[in-house]
């Protein structure tokens, strides 16, 4: 018990904030980085931490002050980061802006699939428009053709091979 009370008047506060800020904020932005806008917020939060678990006794004196605030400041860190991915993971990705080429291609392709489409005897356009434009299964796309699924899916297939021909 003696000693608890040797290390607590050992211990003065603003001191330990004069000389270990420095330290903790160099090994914060290390960490971090120094573009991350919260490194002073995690600095504070660990400071004050220290001076909370220094009044509380929770400093036993088994180890150098030093040791228990980088013991305090690693693990700071570590939920910080933990906090931030687990963050990071739940953020959906903004949507990317088009590449105008890209977007011309597609425009061009989607023409000339078109333009080829109506080069199609009726049935077989009849098939496609059904089945990919509609999202009808082979099974509906059946019915209401009244034809077989088979049959679907062989005037589907064939064209398609029409189309790769006159594309």
């Amino acid at each position: 018990m003696a000693t608890m009370e040797r290390t607590k008047e050992a211990i003065n506060i603003e001191e330990i904030c004069t000389k270990y800020r420095p330290i903790i904020s160099f090994r914060v932005k290390k960490s971090l980085g120094a573009s991350t806008p919260e490194w002073e917020d995690v600095v504070n939060e660990i400071i004050t931490n220290v001076i909370e678990k220094l009044k509380k006794g929770e400093f036993r004196g088994e180890s150098s002050i030093g040791t228990f605030i980088y013991t305090i400041t690693s693990r700071r860190i570590i939920d910080y980061i933990r906090h931030k991915s687990k963050v990071l993971k739940h953020t959906p990705e903004p949507a990317h802006y088009p590449d105008p080429q890209e977007y011309i291609e597609n425009k061009e392709r989607a023409e000339l699939m078109a333009n080829a489409i109506k080069k199609l005897k009726p049935k077989y356009r009849e098939v496609l428009y059904l089945y990919y434009y509609k999202d009808f299964s082979r099974e509906e796309v059946a019915k209401k053709l009244s034809i077989s699924p088979r049959r679907v899916s062989e005037r589907v297939n064939y064209s398609q091979k029409l189309l790769k021909k006159l594309i």
